[in-house]
């Protein structure tokens, strides 16, 4: 008798998204907390955690909170976790995981760091020297940006920013009992998170507490927070003044908390009050929002959506361990949050501004060894980019390779008299973005130039919205797209007279944004093409996004909504099918993250059918792999590492002719069902067999790869007895390496380099309208 095929709607074959999110983020503080990475490096995933955390309360917790108050049973997901529950379990792991974040900045890093001159003081720590300059530095440039707000039956409890960093005291008129409470907020205009000290000097010693340090008790250990654990525990009695610091090597360079300097000086502030207790606390609010589909004006809608960002609801309050319970209470109570929703933090809040010491100059055995991109080599040597196109498809792997020709690509086409028309997709660019600036000179000339920017880009907006303005006043024609979905898609076509006078199209294509910045810090796959079946589609493309054009019959790209997810399961369905047929079947992806319940059904379809099937998936994973008679065969791995992993890559054997895609979308519902995505083929033959070397190499990682468990944690992959190490990026750096080695050989000059993946070396240390 044949057993009973599995329920595959049953919600406990599915991790939850946002549990699973949290995961991610704990693999990001495990680089933070890992020995082998230099030193500022370890600074950087700190400050990269914090900053995650920062957008993941903004945009998901919110939206549970408001579940939870609505009385919703059910969430909304595969996994049908309720709302309630799952709230409770992002607080818990948030705790735990933050409680960790400061062991290894405290106990970890700072020392560390102090060790070799890189030193964060508190106030109290301060020299002389350092305290006359705080002073000096705060009367001059701190105290004429402060207003203190008062909070009293004329003053209402202020709207405090979003992630703005604030300080609460307590303080009493002379002669009256009953205290009354005020905030200082930090000012964001500073743009340092932490004040520079001035270089020691020699004999220079700590100097004794000011009169008003001496009054205040130092904070609560980490371990009386309330950090660790369902509820916060009060430390009673407060904790002893702390004792004076040993001595320390003198500091290249010296940092102290903005807050601090602004807490020693809150008599400046408030003349004549009898000063109490104080405390830095920190606001994070929902800044999620949703578009009507009868929107008049998406630009307009945008602009006050963000202005509204700023204003809304507080999901989150940080604040100091220790703080005074009445200070605590006082700004609970005025922002109307649960008690469950505070959280004590045992060190300086907003470690995202770590970003600002992990820029000092020096120190490069701390940071990881440079590397510089390898230049493409059928670009680097040509003055106009056509004929090379035309020759043949050129594939770019960053930030191993350079991504200077995307950007000569479109400045060639801004400056080329030859060049008709330029159309391109603007998700995400930087903020002195060449590219845009390259669009302006084009339209400048009286090219035809279009723009489709992405108003919708989460955090990206207000930059957008600044580009978009300026792209119209050169005279670009700027398109916002849909209100329904966003235009995520990478896609740029030029239109060219060429010299024999026949108009040819030349197309771009890649997994990742228009962005020289982050083009060097995330790998993304571009490709150049002259295929006649490519530019028809991409032209088809930008009629759909720009005009009222129905959907093609597209004939080579798969894009969403129209068509992704369909072709994607049944190619999926096609190898289950091969597989049981005796025919040669697998499946290796490459992916950001992986949601959709009829993705996910369709690989577990596959499974049970036998089909192997290898997954890298940076982030969020609802599939739970290894569960038996469902998902035997397949296997989930993440790697976390120095560049922040963003490439697409399918790979389905096809009975012994593999087909091998690359693009835009992941295996979210998002990407799949309310996003214009393209996801293209590789063709070429030995383009190809480069990407399935990459995606090997990737599926191959056993130094900073995870695996994922089918009861959704990860355990860190170890190479197997008697395999060598192989750290996938590492390996990628040497493969450039090797290529720019045999570029450099003139008789392989014109022809493309093929690197196959080897056992690696033992890794060394070196991130409108609904259609």
């Amino acid at each position: 008798m044949q057993p009973a095929a599995p329920n595959l709607d049953d919600p406990s074959l599915y991790l939850n998204r946002d549990l699973s999110w949290l995961e991610f983020n704990r693999r990001v503080l495990e680089e933070a907390q890992d020995p082998s990475v230099p030193m500022l490096e370890r600074l950087k995933f700190l400050a990269i955690f914090s900053s995650n955390l920062d957008e993941f309360f903004m945009v998901r917790v919110g939206g549970i909170q408001q579940k939870v108050q609505a009385g919703i049973p059910t969430g909304s997901g595969a996994d049908q976790l309720s709302p309630a529950l799952q709230l409770d379990r992002v607080r818990l792991t948030v705790k735990e995981l933050v409680a960790a974040e400061y062991r290894c900045l405290q106990t970890e890093v700072l020392p560390a760091l102090q060790d070799r001159g890189i030193v964060i003081r508190t106030a109290a720590e301060l020299t002389e020297d350092e305290r006359n300059h705080t002073r000096e530095l705060f009367r001059r440039e701190i105290f004429p940006i402060l207003t203190p707000l008062a909070t009293d039956p004329a003053h209402p409890f202020p709207h405090l920013l979003n992630k703005s960093l604030n300080v609460a005291v307590s303080l009493k008129r002379p002669g009256d009992a009953d205290p009354l409470y005020a905030v200082v907020q930090v000012p964001g205009v500073m743009q340092q998170r932490f004040v520079p000290l001035p270089a020691p000097r020699p004999d220079a010693a700590p100097a004794p507490p000011a009169a008003d340090e001496q009054k205040k008790p130092a904070p609560a250990a980490a371990e009386a927070s309330g950090v660790v654990g369902a509820a916060p525990v009060r430390a009673t009695p407060p904790a002893p003044a702390a004792p004076p610091a040993p001595p320390r090597a003198p500091a290249q360079y010296g940092f102290v908390p903005l807050e601090d300097v602004i807490r020693t000086h809150l008599a400046d502030l408030f003349p004549g009050m009898e000063l109490g207790r104080a405390a830095a606390f920190r606001v994070t609010r929902d800044s999620e929002y949703e578009l009507d589909d009868e929107v008049d004006d998406l630009l307009e809608e945008i602009e006050a959506h963000v202005r509204a960002r700023r204003r809304g609801l507080p999901v989150r309050l940080e604040i100091e361990a220790g703080a005074p319970a009445d200070i605590e209470q006082f700004l609970t109570e005025g922002l109307r949050l649960n008690p469950a929703d505070v959280y004590q933090i045992p060190g300086p809040l907003d470690l995202g501004g770590l970003f600002q010491i992990c820029g000092v100059p020096g120190y490069p055995e701390l940071r990881d060894p440079p590397f510089v991109p390898l230049p493409v080599t059928s670009l680097a040597q040509v003055t106009a980019p056509w004929p090379v196109i035309r020759a043949r498809d050129i594939l770019m792997y960053h930030p191993y390779e350079s991504f200077a020709p995307v950007v000569d690509f479109i400045e060639a086409a801004a400056a080329d008299e030859r060049v008709l028309a330029i159309k391109q997709t603007l998700y995400r660019t930087s903020s002195d973005s060449p590219i845009v600036r390259a669009l302006q000179r084009a339209a400048d000339r009286g090219k035809q130039v279009t723009a489709v920017i992405e108003l919708k880009a989460r955090m990206d907006e207000e930059r957008n919205i600044i580009w978009a303005k300026e792209l119209e006043k050169a005279g670009v024609h700027v398109v916002f797209g849909f209100v329904g979905l966003k235009t995520h898609c990478k896609v740029a076509l030029v239109v060219r007279r060429d010299e024999d006078n026949t108009i040819r199209r030349y197309v771009h294509l890649a997994t990742g944004n228009y962005n020289p910045q982050t083009a060097r810090v995330y790998t993304d796959i571009g490709l150049f093409t002259g295929n006649s079946e490519f530019a028809d589609d991409v032209s088809a493309l930008f009629n759909y996004l720009t005009g009222y054009a129905e959907l093609p019959q597209w004939r080579k790209l798969l894009v969403a909504p129209s068509r992704l997810q369909t072709v994607m399961i049944e190619k999926i369905e096609r190898e289950a099918a091969n597989h049981r047929a005796g025919k040669p079947a697998r499946l290796l992806v490459k992916v950001n993250g992986i949601l959709e319940p009829a993705v996910v059904k369709a690989l577990y379809r596959a499974s049970e059918a036998g089909v192997r099937i290898d997954i890298c998936c940076r982030g969020i994973c609802s599939l739970r792999p290894g569960v038996p008679g469902v998902s035997d065969t397949i296997r989930v791995t993440s790697v976390v590492d120095r560049f922040l992993e963003h490439t697409r890559i399918f790979y389905f054997e096809n009975a012994g002719t593999p087909e091998v895609y690359v693009g835009s979308a992941d295996w979210m519902d998002r990407n799949l069902s309310r996003r214009v995505e393209v996801v293209f083929p590789i063709e070429q033959p030995d383009l190809k067999q480069r990407v399935i070397d990459i995606l090997k190499v990737a599926l191959a990682d056993n130094v900073k790869a995870r695996e994922l468990m089918p009861d959704g944690t990860y355990r860190r992959v170890k190479p197997a007895e008697g395999a060598a190490p192989l750290r996938s990026q590492q390996r990628f750096m040497e493969m450039a390496s090797e290529a720019g080695t045999r570029a450099a050989v003139p008789a392989a000059a014109e022809e493309p380099v093929i690197v196959k993946p080897r056992a690696g070396k033992r890794a060394h240390r070196d991130k409108g309208r609904r259609p």
